[in-house]
């Protein structure tokens, strides 16, 4: 079986949603997340701190300089993902749309390399 990462892309710009809206989603969330463990695809998940939280390390000659914040500004970033494992890209599509109902937001689905 392939693992898939189901990246979850969240708007930079705006106004999260309201603290009732929220709790609803991570409601979905969860159930999502419980479904997938019992169908036995979920791999690992985990949602990440805003790209201002974020250190880029980018190699310079025989040097890596460090700095604070995102490697590019956008309109969108990675918000968190679920790594999941299925026998095909039709069964990941499935799950990544089952993801983007419950997170309202866009998923990406791409194959490990692997």
């Amino acid at each position: 079986m392939k693992q898939y990462l189901l990246a979850v892309i969240e708007p930079s710009v705006g106004e999260p949603p309201a603290p009732a809206q929220m709790q609803k989603i991570m409601e979905r969330v969860a159930e999502f997340e419980r479904s997938a463990k019992e169908a036995g695809v979920w791999v690992f998940s985990g949602g990440l701190h805003p790209p201002s939280s974020a250190t880029t390390l980018r190699p310079k000659g025989d040097d890596v300089l460090v700095t604070d914040g995102p490697f590019v500004e956008g309109k969108e970033h990675l918000g968190g993902f679920t790594i999941v494992q299925c026998e095909d890209l039709d069964a990941a599509l499935e799950w990544g749309r089952r993801c983007a109902e419950a997170t309202t937001l866009p998923i990406e689905v791409r194959p490990f390399r692997w």
